[in-house]
């Protein structure tokens, strides 16, 4: 059986994210770009991690991801870019994630994750045909320009977002 998609709501207001298994997560930081919503947490429970950087980007369809090491000298880790349904409102932005999603190491060669759990979800018919279709190409566009541009921030910047990931 095929769980349902995960869904989250960011309250921009109160800065708190409501994650899809029903906790509340307090936001240290969350604001408004003109490209869309830029949350920071504190990952407590994670040994490796002491926070989560956040980007959620409407018009690309996408969410960044990077987790920021506890330790001042720990190498640096890549990029996680995700496919997903993003619906900003004023008080609230909910993003439905599309478990499709490409991992762009430090120095490394970009890949494609979570294929496995997305072919399972269309074919199970937790995602809609429709979605799975916009999840395809939004990857595959993404991988694509990234490849081009062989890094994040001049993908970033050639989509409009100035400020460095």
């Amino acid at each position: 059986m095929i769980a349902a998609q995960p869904v989250e709501v960011v309250d921009v207001f109160s800065a708190q994210r409501h994650l899809p298994s029903g906790a509340t997560q307090q936001l240290d930081d969350c604001h408004l770009e003109k490209w869309g919503l830029s949350l920071k947490c504190p990952t407590p429970q994670d040994p490796a991690h002491d926070s989560e950087i956040t980007w959620l980007l409407p018009e690309l369809g996408v969410r960044l991801t990077q987790y920021r090491p506890r330790s001042r000298h720990a190498r640096r880790e890549g990029s996680l870019v995700t496919a997903a349904r993003i619906e900003p409102n004023t008080r609230s932005w909910t993003t439905t994630d599309l478990l499709l999603g490409l991992e762009i190491p430090e120095g490394g060669t970009t890949r494609v994750i979570h294929s496995e759990d997305f072919a399972a979800a269309v074919s199970g018919g937790a995602i809609r045909l429709s979605e799975a279709d916009y999840a395809l190409r939004t990857v595959l566009r993404t991988f694509d320009e990234i490849r081009l541009h062989r890094d994040l921030n001049q993908w970033l910047a050639h989509r409009g977002v100035f400020e460095p990931w």
